[in-house]
């Protein structure tokens, strides 16, 4: 296996033409800013008590899943764009595999179970210390990152046993499963069926718990009488119907279409969509619109400045 000891090369989205550069630099921004974001929602969970409830819980695990997400994919991008290499060990793309996997497929695990988290709060407010503990919310959580791990444990091991004995040029700016597939000198189409049985159950087995959990929100919203409260119920919903929106359209788009209609260009795009657009939206969309987070932040802020006085 030619591959396992000379590795693959990662083609990139860039050239090193002038508008590549200010795209390049552009990402980098996002990267920068979904950095800071994800890392300043988690210190302001952690250290205000008034966070410490199992909305903000999941949304800081959120937070951590996106932060480590864009960790795996962005630095050796930039580390090969600048240097001018393009190559990634046997080891490196299988290790970069499985953690993208098992981060992708947690956040959306999560994203789902959130939904529920959502379902109990409006449609049953009396019994949600109950039915969503501490205990309750470490299990969640916990499964998430379980299933997640499992999922990328599964396709890593799927991708690096087959054969690469062909051309090792990766038509993408990581390694990316369905990518890397099309170098395969095997039939791939145990693995392609093994690849859809993961992702129909860590993209739609979640999107559907989505589903059903906003359909009865729905039915308990229409159900109250008063506008206002209507309007506070939905407004909690808001920020999480907006993070799904974005990472179960992209993900769906690159993982469950049909392998023939797979493009290269496109793939790509959207590849940097939920890897470094997604991470960086989460927190401005967690924070901007929620008052208790605001809330934290100013008094952090406030504490900074007194400290900074004395």
């Amino acid at each position: 296996n030619q591959s396992s000891t000379d590795g693959f090369i990662l083609l990139g989205i860039f050239s090193h033409s002038p508008t590549d550069f200010v795209l390049f630099s552009a990402i980098m921004v996002v990267f920068t800013v979904a950095l800071c974001g994800n890392v300043l929602l988690i210190c302001l969970i952690s250290t205000d008590l008034r966070l410490h409830t199992p909305m903000y819980f999941f949304l800081s695990q959120l937070s951590l899943m996106d932060l480590m997400l864009v960790c795996t994919i962005v630095p050796k991008m930039a580390a090969n764009f600048l240097s001018g290499r393009k190559s990634i060990s046997f080891v490196g793309c299988g290790i970069q595999i499985g953690l993208f996997v098992s981060f992708i497929g947690s956040e959306g695990l999560l994203l789902g179970l959130m939904a529920y988290d959502r379902y109990v709060a409006i449609s049953h407010p009396l019994h949600y210390p109950v039915l969503m503990s501490q205990k309750v919310c470490f299990q969640i959580a916990g499964s998430s990152w379980g299933f997640g791990i499992i999922d990328g444990m599964i396709q890593m091991a799927a991708a690096m046993s087959l054969p690469y004995c062909g051309s090792k040029n990766v038509d993408h700016f990581f390694c990316e499963v369905p990518a890397l597939l099309k170098l395969a000198c095997a039939d791939t189409s145990l693995f392609d069926t093994l690849l859809f049985a993961c992702c129909v159950f860590m993209l739609l087995l979640p999107f559907s718990i989505i589903m059903a959990s906003y359909a009865r929100i729905l039915g308990t919203v229409l159900q109250i009488h008063s506008a206002q409260a209507r309007k506070k119920a939905l407004a909690t919903c808001s920020s999480h119907l907006t993070a799904v929106s974005l990472f179960f359209g992209a993900a769906m788009f690159i993982y469950l279409r049909p392998r023939h209609y797979w493009a290269p260009s496109h793939d790509k795009v959207v590849s940097v969509f939920y890897t470094v657009l997604t991470p960086m939206l989460n927190p401005l969309i967690y924070s901007l619109r929620n008052q208790d987070v605001m809330g934290a932040l100013r008094k952090g802020l406030d504490h900074c400045k007194i400290g900074s006085q004395h």
